[in-house]
Parts: C-alpha cells; structure tokens; sequence
C-alpha cells in the first residue's frame, strides 16, 4: 500500500533532489522511500550519514539534559512544576 506524505523541505533541496532524481532516472518519491528504508534497516553507511545535513534536528542536539529518565515522565515533571 502506497501512502502520502507530506515534507517541508526548503526550495533549493527541492530544486538538487529532482535533478538528482532527474540524473537516476528515478522519482524524488522512490529516492526518499528507497532512502528511508536503507537507513531504517541499518543499510546505510555511517560515513554517508554523517555527512547529511539537517540543521533543525542537528540544533536540538544537546538541548535537553539525559537524566536516564523516561521523556514522558520528564514532560509530567515539567508540567506539574510550572503548576506549582
């Protein structure tokens, strides 16, 4: 089963991907899907991981300190001290 997702990618990526896809012979849509899957199994190389880029995840790393706790029960934490 085929589903539809939607992304917001910025313009220029968009405008590299369809010439990517373009030069494979291949749809943007079968790229990513083809992408998810190799990462989601592990197929993918660390190096080639390494070098992606995505600077909105890559700003939250480090912001929020790991206690070991569960998130959820960090976010209950959080919620019932501003209450307090």
């Amino acid at each position: 089963m085929l589903t539809k997702l939607t992304l917001t990618i910025d313009d220029r990526v968009i405008d590299q991907a369809k010439r990517f896809a373009r030069n494979k012979s291949k749809s943007v849509s079968r790229i990513v899907e083809e992408y998810l899957d190799n990462i989601s199994e592990g197929k993918t190389h660390p190096e080639i991981a390494g070098k992606l880029n995505s600077p909105i995840t890559d700003s939250l790393v480090g912001m929020f300190k790991d206690s070991g706790k569960d998130y959820k029960k960090m976010i209950e934490e959080a919620i019932s001290e501003k209450h307090i």
